[in-house]
């Protein structure tokens, strides 16, 4: 498996794109996962979280799949649910009554997974939108400082924050990373990609070497990772730099 980056004292450095629909489970995405596999090889991006809209690959059927290539492969869900998006992983597949975000924790933490909130902020500073963040979808009041933002209930029931997402513009991401830096929340990055043209726009890059779902799991509780973005250019740098 190839590591693309050596940091300052010259240790590994893992890349994984953590947020990644495909033709297999998403409707909206135009991204076979065949053609997923031969770009990510293609930019030379190691790892690949494959999070489908309230859907989760067989288990089986996905490790047959995963055994055919040289890349890292890690199933997910982005699950729906009354506090915005959330990036999960540790399950095995969906379970009634997760779209309440309170049993979706319970259910996770039963199963020692992992949770983030996904574009949490998406709308905030785009206007052209039409819509205010899912994060406040249920009337909650939309926040005039980073201190307010702070206080939703959704960061006190995750584990990190997304802070660079492939399909939301910078300022709400940035948005993100300064309300997680605040609270002491680990921010990740992935694509969001629903087609090849942004796989790999954003991601994770962790300081270990990862080779596992478990080893995966374990380097996000570590919070030895930051996010980061310009893999399609030629020069990653830290988000928001």
């Amino acid at each position: 498996m190839t590591l693309l980056l050596l940091n300052h004292t010259m240790s590994p450095l893992m890349v994984i794109d953590l947020h990644v629909h495909t033709t297999k489970g998403s409707s909206d995405s135009s991204l076979s996962p065949h053609d997923m596999v031969a770009e990510a090889k293609r930019l030379g991006l190691p790892g690949l979280c494959i999070t489908e809209h309230d859907f989760s690959w067989d288990r089986h059927e996905f490790i047959d799949f995963a055994r055919k290539h040289d890349l890292l492969l890690i199933r997910g869900i982005e699950v729906t649910t009354n506090m915005g998006h959330v990036l999960v992983f540790g399950l095995d597949n969906y379970v009634a009554g997760i779209s309440d975000i309170r049993e979706l924790r319970r259910v996770v933490d039963e199963r020692d997974g992992f949770m983030i909130t996904a574009h949490p902020f998406r709308g905030l500073h785009d206007p052209g939108q039409g819509r205010k963040p899912l994060i406040y979808k249920d009337s909650l009041s939309i926040p005039t400082s980073i201190e307010e933002a702070g206080l939703h209930p959704v960061f006190g029931l995750v584990d990190a924050v997304e802070v660079a997402n492939g399909n939301t513009i910078d300022a709400d991401n940035a948005y993100a990373s300064s309300v997680g830096r605040s609270l002491g929340l680990g921010g990740t990055g992935g694509s969001d990609a629903h087609s090849i043209n942004g796989l790999g726009q954003c991601f994770t890059v962790f300081e270990d070497d990862i080779r596992s779902e478990q080893e995966f799991i374990q380097a996000l509780r570590s919070g030895r990772y930051y996010a980061a973005h310009g893999l399609r250019i030629g020069n990653i740098q830290p988000f928001p730099g």
